[in-house]
């Protein structure tokens, strides 16, 4: 899903943090590909894992701090698929400004996934914050990133799509 269609999707979902489902309403079937494979547990570590290796691309002398947030939500893809959200919060080092930072994080972003599993895009939110997505279209994993309160980028996060065993209830925090 590319930006310009991400901030419509966006207004129209229950956010937790930032972070948006991967709904499937406007991703057709043959297009939308859920990882059954794995679970939630699972989903989530991987998730995580690259929000991390995002956040690795920017400079260590304009980080502070690193907080990934311990736990996350499910958000629903379809009835029976879901898919983990989380978010990672990076604390810059004072004289680092935000928008310069995540221009740059958007340049390495590019340079790095280079393996064409990932699309990398920018643009600026409603109120004028520069962000930028880097998602697979494949599975509608994403990341998005901007800055969250001053002097803080967000990575929220979400997975690729999975189903949840039989019986699991997708509420609450995961």
């Amino acid at each position: 899903m590319k930006i310009s269609n991400f901030a419509a999707y966006i207004a129209a979902i229950v956010t937790i943090g930032g972070v948006s489902s991967c709904a499937t309403s406007d991703i057709p079937r043959e297009e939308h590909n859920v990882v059954t494979q794995v679970t939630w547990q699972e989903a989530k570590a991987n998730t995580e894992k690259e929000a991390l290796e995002i956040a690795a691309l920017i400079p260590k002398d304009k980080i502070t701090s690193i907080v990934q947030k311990e736990t996350g939500v499910l958000l629903s893809c379809s009835k029976t698929e879901h898919n983990w959200n989380g978010s990672t919060s990076i604390t810059l080092a004072e004289g680092s400004e935000a928008e310069s930072v995540v221009k740059e994080l958007e340049t390495a972003a590019r340079a790095h996934f280079t393996d064409h599993r990932f699309e990398v895009s920018s643009d600026r939110t409603i109120q004028g914050t520069f962000r930028v997505e880097i998602s697979d279209p494949a599975t509608s994993e994403m990341y998005l990133i901007r800055e969250d309160d001053p002097g803080v980028i967000r990575i929220a996060s979400g997975s690729p799509c999975f189903t949840l065993p039989e019986g699991t209830y997708p509420g609450g925090d995961f």
